[in-house]
């Protein structure tokens, strides 16, 4: 992708260009689902080392294996994020 920005290609009329266009859709939604992700995973991280993993940071109430085993990410019990 990176690369084909300077080119002068035009999506629009090439015969290629809806799918060209479609898998670079996709993959800047993969990227930028990762790059949540990774950023999820570092504030857990630093839950963890403030010592509030597993706190729900609306009620202060205990997380629940359960849910942290599921969503090791969660931020909230089970009962806030129903809400």
């Amino acid at each position: 992708m990176a690369a084909s920005r300077d080119t002068n290609a035009d999506d629009e009329h090439d015969p290629e260009g809806a799918t060209i266009a479609f898998e670079r859709s996709q993959v800047q939604a993969l990227v930028r689902d990762a790059r949540r992700r990774l950023e999820e995973v570092s504030t857990a991280l630093e839950r963890l080392d403030a010592g509030t993993y597993g706190v729900c940071e609306v009620c202060g109430g205990p997380v629940g294996d359960g849910r942290l085993e599921a969503r090791p990410t969660a931020r909230t019990c089970i009962s806030c994020a129903a809400r």
